[in-house]
Parts: C-alpha cells; sequence; structure tokens
C-alpha cells in the first residue's frame, strides 16, 4: 500500500462523489470523506491494493448507513407546536406577583381576609359567607366592597413606587 497522502490523493475525489450521490448533501458528502479517510489512517489492518477503492466505498456507505439510522430516530419538531407552560421568566414574574398578593392579604384584617378568601377562591356565595362569619349579608357584602377598594389601593400605591 502507498502512504496515506497518495492514497488520499487518489481516492478521495471518488468517495467524495460516491458520498454526494448517496448522501445529496455536500457537506454531509464531504463529513462521510473525512470520516472514512481518518478511519483507514486509524485501521491497524492491511489494506490489498486491488481492493482500495472498493474497501473505501464500503466504509463511506457504512457511515452513511449509520447516519441515516440515528436521523431516523430524530424527529422534527413541528414549528406550530408551542409549550403550553409559561417560560421561566413568566413563571418567575407569577411567583413574585403571587408573593406580592399574599402579603397584601396579610394586610387584611383575619374577618376581612376570610369574606374575601370564600368569595374569591371558594366560591361561596354572600349568604353562604355571611352564615360562615355569623354577619349579616348587607355587612357582608359591605366588607367585601370595602376589601377590595383597600387592595386596589394598596396594589396602585405600590405600583407608584416601582
Amino acid at each position: 500500500m502507498t502512504d496515506f497522502a497518495t492514497l488520499y490523493r487518489q481516492y478521495a475525489p471518488d468517495v467524495y462523489r460516491f458520498s454526494l450521490y448517496l448522501s445529496g448533501n455536500r457537506a454531509e458528502a464531504e463529513d462521510i470523506v473525512s470520516e472514512t479517510f481518518a478511519r483507514v489512517w486509524s485501521t491497524a489492518d492491511q489494506i490489498r491494493t486491488g481492493t482500495v477503492k472498493a474497501y473505501l466505498l464500503v466504509i463511506a456507505r457504512n457511515l452513511y448507513r449509520t447516519r441515516l439510522r440515528k436521523l431516523r430516530t430524530r424527529t422534527e419538531l413541528d414549528e406550530d407546536l408551542c409549550d403550553p407552560k409559561p417560560g421561566p421568566e413568566a413563571a418567575a414574574d407569577a411567583r413574585l406577583e403571587l408573593q406580592r398578593v399574599l402579603t397584601r392579604l396579610q394586610s387584611l384584617s383575619e374577618v376581612d381576609r376570610a369574606a374575601l378568601l370564600m368569595q374569591a377562591h371558594q366560591g361561596l356565595s354572600i349568604e353562604e359567607i355571611a352564615v360562615a362569619l355569623g354577619s349579616s349579608v348587607a355587612a357582608v357584602k359591605v366588607r367585601i366592597h370595602r376589601v377590595r377598594l383597600k387592595l386596589i389601593r394598596i396594589r396602585s400605591e405600590e405600583e407608584g413606587t416601582t
């Protein structure tokens, strides 16, 4: 067998054409040629001069087939499919806003907080809240209205200072 540089000059164009016709992609064909000759360079086996071209083409074909198998296991993602969950920035903003809301709620009295949460979070009617708090329906309506106004005021004050 001749030296590696001579081998490369003599057979690289043939291996490239073969790889290009197999893959249909110039960059992939160049990669296959590079890998083919890298394998020949690192092999300890002796190549018979009469079969060098066939040997190189078999290596190139096997490399191409390996690439095809790897590509088959990969699936292209549909660009229209998006993760429905919010991104990290939106999640962080939501956590901060939740912390602000919890802080604002803690500034309310326990009875005000309970009335507001029973209506907003638990979905209880005004009548059910009145029974639970031992208060009149009118008093619960006024209490919830005043609590909402207070929270709006606190929020606008916070936004004005930030």
